[in-house]
């Protein structure tokens, strides 16, 4: 009998996760030099006030595809003759849906914020990110469901470099450093990277078929993917956008530098995650069990990384001001409160994919709600009474009580379906 481990590091699972971890890698150096080069330029209001809007748009990326990324590989991965309706179906969709919340930002702007930082910061931020990087993301999706890992590490790597010769342009180009300037590079790096994207899976597997019919059908559970997502970026980002609203530019941008370091301590697990998405729809094809079966397997080696990082990132913490510049030098402060994240997040990503791979994203997206509205709660109760430190404490009370949540959940409906435990 084969040992767990072997059956699960298959040469294709390992090859892929390979693949993953080194354009993670590479994505990771050349946003860490992205993100240090916009900060130090910026400084830290203007920093903040870019990070809030940028929070702001985080909550409606997931509509602007609507799940159909993740339908296609759902699909293609079950039966890859289909790729080509679900592709077509995936960019349409994008392209609509993207068009009209762009002007649904640029509105929200105006009722948060005010006129001149809708139009100036928002807008740009919104057509990179609903439409041009959204475009790309399909595409990396694209050669996820064919099993490609190598394509989607590519361009993954393109939507980062292309976001640092904008950062460079910000920084070499005698103009005023504003959140504005940074927004209008931001844009352009977001559609390039769209329609490198698009062009290059035409060009290996032929043209879309222009067509929304695939999700006929589908639209419930493409719901489901899109409230998940604009779930799990409120409750990640939603407390920036509130700083910014009831603190001040320095204080929001400074915990949204710390964010982003926390976010890059994640990278190998993403990798991770991304090589094994496939997966577990082929596992969860076989019941929530099989799902639930192949997460515990991952389970021990991503907490023990989980673990390990929480603690090099707060070890770490007093270096990060000589890096971003002195006008951080909060970071030490915030950086231990949120490096916990680093193991709470591993925990609850192998049981919210379970779910999903299971076909019980509804369950994985209402839970994420909830928390999402949690999280908002808090945020409201906390951050006036505690700023930054309110804050954290409703990062750290809401990804927990997801952890726990989507486990007990997973174990209850496994278990009223009758299924063998794992």
């Amino acid at each position: 009998m084969r040992h767990p481990l072997r059956t699960w590091a298959s040469g294709t699972l390992i090859r892929n996760t390979l693949w993953m971890l080194g354009g993670f890698g590479f994505r990771l150096g050349v946003q860490f030099a992205t993100f240090v080069v916009v900060a130090r330029v910026l400084k830290p209001e203007a920093f903040g006030v870019f990070s809030g809007c940028l929070a702001v748009v985080s909550v409606l990326v997931p509509f602007a595809t609507w799940g159909t990324g993740n339908i296609l590989i759902k699909h293609t991965a079950r039966t890859p003759a289909v790729f080509s309706a679900y592709w077509g179906a995936a960019l349409l969709t994008a392209l609509l849906s993207g068009l009209a919340l762009i002007a649904g930002a640029v509105g929200i702007g105006f009722l948060l914020f005010s006129p001149h930082l809708a139009l100036t910061v928002m807008a740009p931020i919104a057509v990179a990110d609903l439409l041009g990087t959204r475009c790309a993301d399909l595409a990396s999706q694209a050669f996820q469901a064919q099993q490609k890992l190598s394509g989607t590490s590519v361009i993954w790597s393109a939507v980062s470099l292309l976001r640092l010769a904008g950062a460079i342009a910000l920084w070499w180009l005698p103009l005023e450093k504003t959140a504005a300037l940074w927004s209008f590079f931001y844009m352009l790096s977001g559609l390039g990277s769209g329609l490198f994207g698009v062009f290059w899976v035409r060009a290996l597997w032929g043209r879309a078929h222009w067509s929304l019919k695939p999700l006929r059908g589908q639209w419930r559970e493409g719901f489901y993917f899109a409230i998940s997502l604009s779930a799990q970026g409120a409750y990640n980002d939603i407390d920036k956008t509130l700083l910014l609203r009831f603190g001040t530019g320095d204080t929001a941008g400074a915990y949204a530098a710390c964010y982003r370091l926390v976010d890059a301590g994640f990278t190998p697990i993403k990798a991770l995650l991304a090589s094994t998405y496939p997966r577990f729809f082929q596992e969860g094809a076989k019941g929530l069990g099989a799902a639930l079966q192949f997460s515990r397997k991952l389970l021990p080696w991503s907490c023990g990384y989980g673990i390990v990082a929480w603690v090099g990132m707060a070890v770490c913490a007093p270096l990060f001001p000589f890096i971003l510049g002195r006008d951080y030098a909060m970071t030490p402060s915030m950086i231990p409160w949120l490096a916990p994240l680093l193991l709470i997040r591993t925990v609850h990503f192998l049981a919210a994919d379970a779910l999903t791979g299971s076909g019980y994203q509804g369950h994985r997206s209402a839970a994420q709600v909830g928390v999402a509205a949690l999280n908002l709660a808090l945020n409201l109760w906390w951050i006036p009474r505690y700023g930054w430190l309110g804050a954290a404490w409703s990062s750290l009370v809401s990804d927990g009580a997801l952890a726990v949540g989507l486990w007990v959940l997973a174990w209850f409906l496994r278990k009223r379906h009758g299924e063998a435990p794992v």
